[in-house]
């Protein structure tokens, strides 16, 4: 019973880490819509959107679109040792822009409104970096 509680202590503390890291994400830039937070097994452990902004994807096409995430990731990780880890990950859609920035065994995807200059967007990933750097 001591070991459950423990690990129940463990969850919920990690949980509010992750709750306090996209609040702060969010706070950087108005124009941030979506992230979620991705195990490295695919689970997704936390994820939000902005409060007046609507989804995109279907849910089943979200929740697709964040496993996908993570086997991108595994399919980096060949080229880590010869052209060095992934920093982050940008990708420009008419639509969105994405990106994804990768801590220990979680990958965090935002997305963000197409509008954002690359010059903010570069400033906005180097906040996002500093902020995650703590994320067990």
């Amino acid at each position: 019973m001591i070991i459950l509680i423990q690990k129940l202590k463990i969850y919920m503390s990690n949980k509010e880490q992750l709750q306090n890291m996209v609040n702060s994400i969010f706070k950087l830039s108005k124009k941030v819509r979506f992230i979620g937070v991705i195990s490295d097994s695919g689970k997704i452990l936390l994820s939000e959107m902005k409060s007046d902004t609507y989804s995109l994807l279907k849910k089943e096409n979200e929740e697709k679109f964040c496993k996908d995430v993570v086997k991108r990731k595994k399919m980096r990780k060949e080229f880590d040792k010869s052209l060095g880890k992934v920093r982050y990950v940008n990708v420009e859609r008419e639509n969105i822009s994405q990106i994804v920035t990768y801590v220990n065994s979680k990958s965090i995807f935002i997305t963000v409104e197409p509008e954002l200059t690359v010059d903010s967007k570069a400033l906005l990933i180097s906040k996002i970096k500093k902020i995650t750097t703590s994320i067990k």
